[in-house]
């Protein structure tokens, strides 16, 4: 028995290199060959459709017939960019996307809302919901917050691993800084979800301060499961449930347990089992970070991720529990919060 539906909070399929591209990537990281880099990276991607390429975790011609589908697609941007190529980097992705939803209008609907949702829904297409992964898209500049939000954005993973002009990832300590903290205050303005994966337990305990309205962890584990920093403590689980805001559960090997054996559903499930624990039943989605981490392989095709859905009947969940954790959680976030 498959789902209804199925929303997925993150996937980096968008802007994710072809494995032959690797060395691309590596160019593009050197300042000294990031121009060259640029330009072979633009030609690719203006003839392909990385949405709907076979054999990667996401693909749009891969999605199971039965499960109408909600895929977050997010503009991930590397770390270590100047403003520039962050902007540069940011547009050229943008603008891929919009062509993507183009040439592809039979499969794919653009959305910006439940509403938008819902209607591609009803026409048998998946929906497509476009983010980005690294606040660095704002170049330090709180007026390219309504640029991302005209260009149809609507969540933004304040940071990646390192640090922004917002503020600093998993792997340093500092918090926000003081233009993160407006930015965050323009983001709920403008409309656009503010995402703290990848945020570090600093720049999360600054945001408690200022946020006014529920944000998204929209790939994140739980720490006590998993000691991985990159997960959710306990504590910040228990002050997300009391915000109503929204949990997506990451599929990355690394999140999911500690050691060398791959991980596998029940390493995610003892997860669920936590978040249920802490009170997120109506807080937990799904976020797996498809083609943009190492997931195992029973979490590696669409129709893996729409089996989550039986797997979670067959563990103890009730029905509404696992449509709720599948699509319903997330669906009524965006309802009240993407307008």
């Amino acid at each position: 028995m498959l789902p209804y539906a199925l929303i997925d909070l993150h996937c980096d399929t968008l802007t994710a290199l072809l494995p032959e591209d690797a060395p691309l990537l590596a160019a593009f990281r050197d300042p000294a060959r990031r121009r060259e880099a640029t330009a072979v990276l633009v030609d690719r991607v203006r003839g392909t459709n990385t949405l709907d390429l076979p054999g990667r975790h996401f693909s749009l011609s891969a999605l199971p017939e039965e499960v109408r589908w909600c895929q977050c697609c997010a503009i991930f941007i590397p770390d270590g960019l100047t403003q520039e190529e962050a902007v540069a980097y940011y547009g050229l992705h943008q603008r891929n996307f919009r062509r993507q939803m183009e040439s592809l209008p039979e499969k794919v609907l653009p959305c910006r809302t439940a509403a938008d949702v819902q209607a591609a829904w009803d026409q048998g297409k998946t929906a497509a919901v476009l983010t980005v992964e690294n606040g660095s898209a704002l170049a330090g500049r709180l007026d390219r917050i309504e640029l991302l939000a005209r260009d149809g954005v609507r969540m933004i993973t304040l940071t990646w691993n390192g640090e922004n002009e917002i503020g600093s990832g998993n792997v340093t300590d500092h918090g926000l800084s003081d233009f993160g903290k407006e930015a965050v205050r323009e983001l709920e303005r403008a409309g656009i979800l503010v995402d703290v994966s990848h945020l570090n337990d600093r720049g999360f305990a600054d945001l408690l301060e200022i946020a006014q309205k529920p944000f998204a962890a929209s790939h994140s584990n739980a720490r006590s499961v998993c000691g991985h920093r990159r997960n959710l403590t306990d504590e910040q689980i228990r002050e997300m449930v009391r915000r109503g805001c929204l949990i997506g559960l990451n599929y990355c090997q690394d999140f999911l347990r500690a050691g060398d054996r791959p991980a596998t559903l029940d390493d995610l499930y003892r997860h669920v089992e936590r978040f249920l624990e802490l009170g997120a039943e109506h807080c937990l989605a799904l976020g797996s970070d498809a083609d943009g981490a190492d997931v195992p392989p029973g979490l590696d095709s669409p129709e893996k991720f729409a089996g989550l859905y039986q797997y979670f009947l067959d563990r103890g969940l009730s029905s509404v529990q696992a449509e709720g954790i599948l699509w319903k959680n997330a669906l009524e976030f965006f309802k009240n919060n993407l307008f």
